[in-house]
């Protein structure tokens, strides 16, 4: 099952890769940090180094503990120029507005507070939230952002993988 996963997150990644060859500018690396820091992914890069696999649970602990003591500024321009090869500028100033608005704190802390579960259980949006959600922008905006999820994941486990490497402070 982890190299069906692996080889999933690696297709991902091809065909995202595939579409934004050309090397982002200054603009598009914005863009895509300030999205990283709207969605909070220091959040995302603590879930995906307790969801990792070690091979005991001393460097479990040990990788915790310096993924925790990374500040979140360090996670955003580490990511921003992997995330700006992914996605376009549109779709991470439109998403950037999505997290900062009040259902996307909602979805969020639903994402990082919530514990396991079979299926996605997003909380439910108010008549206003989902007159946004259905605009053409916001749509498109998903949707390449659902396609580059997998890859955007993969980008924090290789963050988390470097940060393990380092020796600690």
């Amino acid at each position: 099952m982890g190299k069906l996963k692996f080889s999933m997150a690696a297709a991902g990644l091809l065909m995202a890769t595939q579409v934004w060859a050309a090397e982002p500018d200054a603009a598009h690396i914005k863009a895509a940090h300030d999205l990283l820091a709207s969605m909070q992914a220091e959040k995302m890069l603590r879930m995906t180094a307790g969801t990792s696999h070690y091979a005991n649970p001393a460097q479990r602990a040990e990788v915790m503990d310096k993924v925790i003591k990374i500040q979140p500024e360090y996670v955003y321009s580490h990511l921003a120029l992997p995330v700006a090869r992914l996605i376009s500028t549109e779709t991470a100033t439109e998403m950037t507005r999505y997290y900062a608005s009040s259902y996307g704190q909602r979805v969020l802390h639903h994402t990082y507070n919530s514990g396991p579960s079979l299926y996605d259980t997003d909380p439910e949006p108010t008549a206003k939230e989902k007159v946004e959600l259905n605009k053409p922008a916001f749509q498109k905006a998903n949707a390449e952002f659902k396609k580059a999820e997998g890859a955007i994941h993969h980008e924090a486990f290789l963050l988390v993988a470097e940060i393990n490497r380092k020796p600690a402070q």
